[in-house]
């Protein structure tokens, strides 16, 4: 009887540990994050003027599997360089808990689940941006990391992807406000991820990705791009007030918080730290949600 229970008790352990390995290999967090704001300007679409539920779960879902094959496909492909990073060096394919090739086997069956899901329950449209968007990120961007810095330019397409999928799989139509979305978060991206590579460049380094403007490390060259990409951030940020995507209150609230991450990006120039680096990441991370809640709060009434 208690090797019975033994038994069952290791067979429970082993799938809890695979379970865990599978929300690890598609980054689950960062796929959350990812997908929050394709479902955030999937709601903002003038056509979406109902919240049906059963849809926006729907669509999470098929967002999760697509991001989480892209995830997936980026650690099989890394797998030797995660290994000796000590942020990632616990993945399942890095800490050889899991073979590249069960990686891969995942990363195709989410990935054609999650487009089929995105053409069968919205629109064609999506579904072949969010296939694009796994082709970028996984097969260009990925390898492009250890050959040159512009990997950060490509990288940002198929990160600012999600809102413009988001508003086509609501809209039906790549109409501007969908662009407009996409030109923000794809700006936003760029302090936001050279602070992350500012913080982690040992780490990135010894990996060797080259990921900030300059090759030789954190430098005055690479804050002041910050700077240029925040403040471009600011015109950027009126076009939703423009095209009557933002009320009053929304288009001063994505003034400020634009003005907001310019003054952290000037202190990163300052200052050269990675302290300061670290503040400008932090501002990107409560940045995003922000700025989305507050456009999409545009659409209830006496926003």
């Amino acid at each position: 009887m208690t090797k019975t229970i033994d038994t069952s008790s290791s067979v429970s352990f082993a799938i809890v540990a695979k379970v865990k390995d599978y929300f690890q290999l598609m980054k689950f967090t960062l796929s959350f994050t990812v997908v929050f704001s394709c479902v955030i300007c999937y709601l903002m679409a003038p056509k979406v003027v109902e919240y049906n539920w059963l849809m926006i779960i729907l669509f999470f879902i098929a967002g999760l599997l697509i991001t989480g094959s892209a995830n997936a496909i980026n650690q099989a492909v890394e797998k030797d360089t995660d290994a000796v990073m000590k942020r990632t060096a616990k993945r399942p394919v890095a800490s050889g808990r899991m073979r590249a090739e069960e990686a891969l086997y995942f990363a195709a069956i989410t990935g054609v689940i999650g487009v089929i899901m995105m053409w069968y329950f919205f629109n064609l449209s999506s579904a072949l941006l969010s296939a694009f968007s796994l082709f970028l990120y996984a097969f260009i961007y990925t390898p492009l990391k250890k050959i040159n810095s512009i990997a950060v330019l490509i990288g940002g397409i198929p990160g600012a992807l999600p809102c413009l999928i988001g508003w086509v799989a609501g809209q039906d139509s790549f109409s501007a406000g969908g662009w407009v979305l996409f030109a923000i978060q794809f700006l936003w991206q760029f302090p936001h991820f050279w602070a992350i590579a500012w913080v982690a460049h040992n780490d990135y380094s010894k990996a060797g990705f080259k990921l900030l403007p300059n090759e030789t490390g954190p430098t005055k060259f690479t804050a002041l791009q910050t700077i240029m990409y925040s403040a471009l951030m600011i015109p950027v940020g009126l076009l939703p007030a423009y095209l009557n995507m933002s009320g009053q209150v929304s288009m001063w609230i994505l003034l400020a918080c634009n003005i907001f991450m310019v003054i952290q990006s000037i202190r990163l120039y300052k200052e050269m730290t990675v302290k300061a680096a670290r503040r400008v990441m932090f501002s990107s991370y409560i940045y995003l949600p922000i700025v989305l809640f507050a456009l999409l709060a545009n659409k209830i009434p006496g926003a």
